[in-house]
C-alpha cells in the first residue's frame, strides 16, 4: 500500500520532470529547430522529451504514473493551450497522454511479457525503448485523431516521440554508467 506522502512525492517529481522536459523542448529545442528547418510545416516538435518521461514514469510507476504524470501534463496543455484546455479535443489528448504508456505496458504484461522493474533482474532498456516506440504510434495517432490533424502532424509527432524518447534514454544511460564508475 503507498502512503499519501509516497503518492505526493512521485506525483511532484513526475509531474515536475513533465513540465521541465516540455520546458526544455518549447523554450530551446524548438526555437533551434525553427532557426535549422524554418520551411517545417508542423509546429510539432523534432524533439519531443516529455515522451520519454511518459515512458520511464509508467515503466517505473505502472498504473500509478497516471496518477503522478496529470498534473504536469495538464500544466504543459495549459500553457500551451490557455483556456482552450478545456477543449474536449484537448482533455481526450490529455487522457492519450496520460493513459497509453501504462496500458501498453499492462496490455504487455497481461500476455506474459512483464517488464516493469524488479530487485531480481535487470532492465530491458531495449523492450522499455520498443515499448516507447509503440506508445509513439498509438501516442501520435491517437492525438492526431482527436485533434483532427493532418498526415504530416502524425508523422512530425511521431518523429519527435521517438528521438525525444532516445535522446533521453541515451542520456539516462550514461549518467547512470558515470554515477556507477563514480562507486566503484
Amino acid at each position: 500500500m503507498i502512503t499519501l506522502r509516497a503518492w505526493a512525492t512521485e506525483t511532484l517529481l513526475a509531474s515536475l520532470a513533465y513540465v521541465l522536459a516540455s520546458i526544455l523542448t518549447f523554450a530551446v529545442l524548438m526555437p533551434l529547430q525553427n532557426v535549422f528547418f524554418p520551411e517545417y510545416p508542423s509546429r510539432a516538435s523534432l524533439l519531443f522529451l516529455p515522451h520519454g518521461v511518459r515512458v520511464l514514469t509508467a515503466w517505473l510507476l505502472g498504473w500509478r504514473a497516471i496518477f503522478a504524470l496529470l498534473p504536469g501534463v495538464f500544466i504543459v496543455f495549459a500553457y500551451l493551450g490557455g483556456t482552450d484546455v478545456f477543449l474536449p479535443s484537448r482533455l481526450m489528448a490529455i487522457a492519450i497522454a496520460v493513459l497509453t504508456v501504462p496500458a501498453v505496458f499492462y496490455l504487455l504484461k497481461a500476455i506474459g511479457w512483464n517488464l516493469f522493474p524488479r530487485p531480481d533482474r535487470k532492465p530491458c532498456w531495449i523492450c522499455v525503448m520498443g515499448v516507447g516506440v509503440i506508445t509513439s504510434f498509438l501516442v501520435s495517432g491517437l492525438t492526431n485523431l482527436a485533434f483532427g490533424s493532418a498526415t504530416v502532424e502524425y508523422i512530425a509527432f511521431l518523429i519527435g516521440d521517438i528521438s525525444g524518447l532516445f535522446l533521453l534514454m541515451l542520456g539516462l544511460y550514461f549518467a547512470f554508467r558515470f554515477a556507477d564508475k563514480r562507486r566503484v
